[in-house]
């Protein structure tokens, strides 16, 4: 039992498709290492072949055009371990199959983030907020160590989002409104953003599918943290996008709690921040404003990227 070379997504994912191509190979992987899979699961979505073992357990498979998100997650998951209040992953054993590396990881407990994000009340949606932003903050507390060494550093990745900002968004439909402060968006953005300060740990996707909730007496509380393959190392206000746009979503309070969270303080949220914030938003390897920023109707809401800024990050 072998898996195949395969050097681009789109071959990948339809040759992922088919659980029978890889499945056995998942299951050989286990038995090599003694672990029970009489019953896996295979979750469909993500992008890498992850399967639940028996023993909550989880096998994560990496195709060898994507060995950079084994380095990092492997990186991350270890010098995380023990250090957060919330759990992470624990690393049960690592390996390599036809050199597609893989990992096997304990399975989390709680609720995935997007299955109750929207029927949360609105006290409890500011809280698990303000838990994010702690979170966050501790995360970027934990020296980076080995994934310092991540590429691309955190200036030339920053100068490569600008240099190739403009197509993208031109690419993805941004209104010709915004794009017309995008130019000077991207000139003051080499100057709002540090370039060289010390680098902290970048999760990258602080979004509801990459976090698990629990619900205690007092409600839902963020309960665990999970998936780092997309980790870098670079300023630390670039964390908070993924809560801003899928989460607090411009509600003012909502905003407050994560940055109280993170560590903001209300006389610091300026209008620098939300400059900076704006440009660091457009220039997200992730970035896609019309179909991540949830806030209803937000492109009638604003006529330039100004107003936008203030309509993500009010107050």
């Amino acid at each position: 039992m072998s898996l195949p070379l395969l050097t681009d997504y789109d071959t990948y994912r339809a040759w992922r498709s088919d659980t029978s191509r890889w499945l056995p190979v998942a299951r050989d992987i286990a038995d090599g290492h003694g672990l029970p899979c009489d019953a896996p699961h295979v979750f469909a979505t993500g992008t890498n072949l992850v399967v639940g073992l028996g023993g909550d357990l989880i096998l994560k498979i990496f195709p060898p055009f994507l060995r950079s998100q084994f380095v990092s997650e492997h990186a991350a998951l270890t010098l995380l371990r023990g250090r957060l209040a919330i759990p992470t992953p624990e690393i049960v054993a690592v390996g390599e199959r036809d050199d597609w590396p893989y990992l096997v990881i304990t399975r989390l407990t709680g609720v995935v983030g997007s299955e109750v994000w929207r029927s949360l009340p609105e006290v409890q949606k500011e809280r698990v907020l303000a838990e994010i932003g702690a979170v966050i903050a501790e995360v970027q507390r934990v020296p980076p160590g080995a994934l310092s060494a991540i590429e691309p550093r955190w200036d030339v990745y920053m100068r490569q989002q600008i240099a190739q900002c403009r197509a993208r968004h031109g690419r993805l439909g941004l209104p010709q409104k915004f794009l017309a402060g995008l130019d000077d968006l991207l000139r003051d953005a080499a100057a709002l953003i540090p370039m060289d300060a010390p680098p902290v740990i970048l999760v990258g996707e602080y979004i509801p599918e990459n976090f698990l909730l629990a619900q205690g007496g007092d409600g839902w509380h963020v309960a665990g943290l999970f998936d780092f393959g997309d980790v870098q190392t670079g300023w630390g206000e670039y964390d908070l996008l993924g809560p801003s746009a899928f989460m607090a979503a411009g509600h003012p309070r909502r905003v407050r709690s994560l940055f109280d969270g993170f560590g903001i303080a209300r006389q610091d949220v300026t209008f620098a921040l939300k400059r900076r914030l704006m440009a660091l938003m457009l220039l997200h390897r992730a970035s896609d404003p019309l179909r991540h920023i949830c806030i209803e109707s937000w492109p009638d809401r604003a006529s330039d990227l100004v107003q936008l800024q203030e309509l993500i990050w009010p107050g």
